[in-house]
């Protein structure tokens, strides 16, 4: 894990991509992750695969200095380090199923305490279940500022076609994984956004349009969240 969080520091550093978690620094004027309440600023992004996720942490992150944490990303990247989690970790993902949640928090922490002063940060495709959200509860809670949930809503001939059509290299974009994830994000993650937004903290976008419309609707929503 430590080989990783160098990589994410570096890679922030030197203003290059880590993944699809593009570690830029904000430009001048913007609030720290960390304000006064010594809270980091979180928001979750939760859809299903191929919602768009990834394209549009992208350009919020271009646009209002936000960093993108892609929680499979850094679970790839531990993977690939060959790590004491790295077998388990390729396990979960080959079977569509969800890494311990210990893991993915550390990851996750590690990564926003090495990448310094930002307004804030996205998680992408983290709480995924239930017992993500306690162990993010239990761990996190006192830690962050939980902002909102931004619900990237898309139907699923859509998200489908997307994630066979990408060409990402990752080994869990065969129809058969992507019945396992579907089947999942139904199941598990999908009821975490229920209680969010029972909360009063979702955000939904629908995003079979246009990459471009989809964006300027969650401009909106950004702006309106004093980001």
């Amino acid at each position: 894990m430590q080989q990783v969080m160098e990589r994410v520091r570096r890679a922030h550093e030197a203003g290059m991509t880590y993944g699809n978690a593009i570690l830029n620094r904000p430009t001048g004027g913007r609030s720290v992750a960390r304000g006064m309440s010594n809270l980091y600023k979180v928001v979750f992004v939760l859809g299903p695969p191929g919602s768009g996720k990834g394209t549009q942490c992208a350009l919020i992150q271009k646009n209002f200095g936000l960093v993108h944490l892609s929680a499979g990303d850094l679970l790839r990247e531990e993977q690939e380090s060959k790590s004491q989690y790295g077998q388990l970790i390729a396990e979960h993902i080959r079977n569509g199923t969800i890494v311990p949640v210990a893991i993915t928090c550390a990851l996750l922490e590690n990564a926003m305490k090495a990448s310094g002063d930002c307004a804030g940060f996205l998680i992408d495709g983290f709480p995924r279940n239930q017992d993500n959200l306690d162990g993010w509860q239990k761990n996190m809670a006192d830690k962050v500022d939980v902002k909102f949930t931004l619900f990237l809503s898309c139907k699923v001939d859509v998200c489908v076609s997307r994630c066979l059509n990408r060409k990402q290299g990752r080994a869990d974009d065969n129809e058969e994984s992507l019945r396992k994830r579907i089947h999942t994000y139904n199941t598990q993650t999908y009821p975490i956004i229920e209680y969010y937004e029972k909360l009063g903290l979702v955000r939904e976008v629908a995003t079979c349009r246009d990459t471009d419309e989809v964006y300027t609707d969650i401009e909106k929503i950004f702006k309106e969240a004093g980001f």
